[in-house]
C-alpha cells in the first residue's frame, strides 16, 4: 500500500514537470521571433524597459544587472529607444534597485530625464503591468538575459505591450549559474501563464506617470 502510494507521488511528481516543461517550450517557441541579438536586427520603441536583477551587499548592481543597464544605455545611445524605464524592487530598507540601475545608467552617460525608476516591479509580472497601467507604455524593447526573455516577453505582450526583445548577455556567464536560471524559468514561466490567464494578481499601484504615447 505504502508503495503504490510512493509510486503515485512519483508519477504526480514527474506529470507535474513534464507539463511545466512543455509550457516553458511553448513560450519559447512563440516569442523566438521576437528576440534580437543584435542592435542593428531591433526597430526603433519609445521606450526599453529594464528588469531588476538584484545587488550587491553594497547595493551596486549584479553583474547581470549591470549587463541589463549596460545594454539598455547602448540602445539609448544608438537611438533605438528614447527613454529607460529601470523597474525593480524597493520593498527593503537599504535595498534599491531602481535606484542602483539610475545610478550606474547615470555614469554611463545616459542623462537623468531620459530615465524613468518604477519602485514596484517585484516580479517580471508586476514590472509587465504596471509599465502598461502606471507608465502608459504601449510599445517597449524588453532589456533582459536570454534565459528570461522569453517569460518577459511573454506577460509584456499579454499585458499590451507590443514587444521586441533585446538579449542583454555581455558576458560570459559560468554554467551553473546558466543552468540554474534555466531550471528556475521552467515554474517561473508556468506562474506567468497561470497568472496571466487564471489568477490576474493587481500589484502595487500609484499615480500614473505616463513616460510615452
Amino acid at each position: 500500500m505504502l508503495w503504490n502510494i510512493v509510486k503515485i507521488g512519483v508519477l504526480l511528481v514527474i506529470s507535474v514537470a513534464a507539463l511545466f516543461g512543455v509550457t516553458r517550450l511553448i513560450v519559447i517557441a512563440a516569442t523566438s521571433a521576437s528576440i534580437k541579438s543584435q542592435t542593428s536586427n531591433l526597430s526603433p520603441a519609445p521606450v526599453a524597459i529594464v528588469f531588476g536583477a538584484g545587488l550587491t551587499r553594497d547595493g551596486l548592481p549584479t553583474p547581470v544587472l549591470r549587463d541589463r543597464v549596460k545594454a539598455a544605455a547602448d540602445l539609448y545611445f544608438e537611438g533605438k529607444v528614447q527613454k529607460l524605464l529601470m523597474s525593480g524592487d524597493n520593498r527593503f530598507e537599504n535595498y534599491n534597485e531602481p535606484q542602483a540601475m539610475w545610478e550606474y545608467a547615470i555614469q554611463l552617460g545616459v542623462p537623468p530625464e531620459d530615465i524613468v525608476q518604477d519602485f514596484a516591479g517585484r516580479r517580471t509580472y508586476d514590472t509587465c503591468y504596471r509599465a502598461r497601467h502606471i507608465f502608459g507604455v504601449k510599445n517597449a524593447i524588453l532589456v533582459t538575459q536570454q534565459f528570461h526573455l522569453p517569460r518577459a516577453l511573454y506577460l509584456c505582450k499579454n499585458m499590451g505591450i507590443q514587444s521586441t526583445g533585446y538579449a542583454s548577455d555581455l558576458r560570459n556567464y559560468s554554467r551553473t549559474s546558466r543552468a540554474i536560471w534555466s531550471i528556475r524559468e521552467i515554474p517561473a514561466t508556468a506562474t506567468a501563464i497561470f497568472d496571466v490567464w487564471i489568477r490576474k494578481p493587481i500589484p502595487v499601484l500609484g499615480p500614473q506617470e505616463k513616460i510615452s504615447d
